[in-house]
């Protein structure tokens, strides 16, 4: 295998792919990128088995092959040659030669027959969405995925086809994060799947504003085709906990605010919380809301904000982290704090299909 690349070029494919190989991997082929050359173009692929992508960029191919080469010390190499032209050769022993301008690596790889290959997605499920719509849903959402492996169907968004509507849902039992948008599924029965964390990562990572992204569903699996890329991954076996059940009722009181402001105020009183006391209190009178944090072993801080109320005094305490969330993912200039009382979750609303439910916390002082 023999190609000339420009380092642009190469550093684009690598960095799309080497985030899904596995830093604490038993198998040696699962740390490699596996370059195929042909036609004008290097295609590589890197999988942990659970997840997978592919994409190709541009290159003066030579002599097609096909190999493995170790994807970080690739990646690590190609950034740090000196000229733009690098000149690839890989031998039989798939030992590849390396040479930008006064430079010269030689890296070892590994036959390209040991490498797994990506699942095949024929005759599956197929639906073709706007990638700024998906991108839009998966910022409103993501930050919201639970990180304990007990509850592992927890370890993704559910992505529910049905009714005309694509819902993403991210809960961790404290928290949900919710998005309904209108999608044209034609003919496609209704189908609940969940997306694991890492390639709702890689997902994002490959979004853009512009252009579609083509979806399979299989039975066990999911794929993604967007932006010359091929993203695969397993789906979480498991039923995703009925979340329209944690939504609350009718709100007695609904506040209006400006995100950003509120987003700052709550950062800076979060800055007097302790590991002990993570929690920060809204307190409602007319017209103004007192955001306070009071740690014993820290200190306190308090900050006014003028909101629109007229409902009787209120006290309510949440995690700030939980609060800040969503604050830095939505857009919108105003959000709607709606309230029921003191220990009945808060929900958290933008004039679009989103909600964010949050579980308050038990108000001391």
């Amino acid at each position: 295998m023999k190609f000339k690349i420009t380092k642009e070029k190469f550093i684009e494919g690598l960095q799309q792919v080497q985030h899904v190989v596995s830093t604490r991997t038993t198998l040696p082929i699962l740390s490699n990128v596996l370059l195929q050359a042909k036609g004008g173009m290097v295609e590589l692929t890197t999988t942990d088995l659970d997840v997978g992508v592919r994409g190709a960029v541009a290159a003066e191919v030579d002599e097609a092959g096909t190999t493995t080469l170790p994807a970080r010390k690739l990646a690590t190499i190609v950034k740090e040659l000196p000229t733009s032209e690098i000149w690839v050769e890989v031998n039989g022993n798939n030992i590849a030669a390396i040479k930008s301008g006064p430079s010269f690596f030689k890296i070892l790889g590994l036959s390209q027959d040991e490498f797994p290959e990506l699942p095949d997605f024929a005759g599956v499920q197929e639906i073709v969405l706007d990638q700024k719509l998906v991108k839009d849903g998966l910022k409103k959402t993501f930050y919201a995925i639970s990180t304990d492996e007990t509850r592992y169907v927890l370890n993704g968004i559910n992505w529910s086809f049905g009714g005309g509507k694509l819902t993403l849902v991210a809960t961790d039992g404290r928290r949900l994060a919710m998005v309904d948008q209108d999608v044209e599924l034609s003919d496609m029965p209704n189908r609940d799947v969940i997306v694991p964390t890492k390639a709702i990562n890689e997902l994002q990572r490959l979004l853009t504003d512009a252009g579609q992204v083509r979806i399979r569903i299989g039975e066990s699996q999911i794929a993604f085709e967007l932006n010359g890329y091929f993203l695969t991954s397993k789906l979480i076996d498991g039923a995703f906990p009925n979340f329209r059940q944690v939504i609350p009722g009718a709100p007695r009181y609904r506040v209006t605010m400006d995100r950003a402001l509120l987003l700052e105020t709550v950062r800076r009183v979060s800055l007097l919380t302790s590991d002990k006391t993570s929690s920060i209190k809204l307190v409602f009178t007319e017209d103004n809301i007192e955001i306070m944090a009071n740690a014993p072993d820290v200190g306190e801080a308090r900050e006014s904000l003028p909101v629109s109320y007229k409902g009787e005094k209120m006290s309510i305490a949440f995690n700030p982290e939980f609060l800040m969330a969503p604050l830095r993912n939505l857009d919108t200039d105003e959000v709607h704090l709606d309230l029921i009382d003191e220990i009945s979750p808060g929900v958290l609303r933008i004039n679009e299909p989103f909600l964010y439910v949050i579980m308050p916390m038990r108000v001391t002082g």
